[in-house]
């Protein structure tokens, strides 16, 4: 389960990362590197949804 959360704190790292690129720059990253809409982006767009709801979960273990 470790390395679930390692994986999903490394999305979530990636994923804010875009997002600051995008709100600075607008450019999107993900989708720059795997094309726009495409499915592989829209499977990282979705896994780092999905790290966002498990850290969530996380977050009053993390915070003990």
């Amino acid at each position: 389960m470790k390395a679930l959360t390692s994986l999903a704190l490394i999305l979530l790292v990636i994923g804010g990362l875009n997002w600051g690129l995008v709100g600075f720059f607008k450019f999107d990253l993900v989708a720059a590197i795997f094309g726009e809409m495409e499915t592989i982006s829209r499977i990282v767009y979705a896994l780092v949804g999905l790290s966002a709801i498990l850290i969530a979960i996380k977050i009053p273990k993390i915070t003990r």
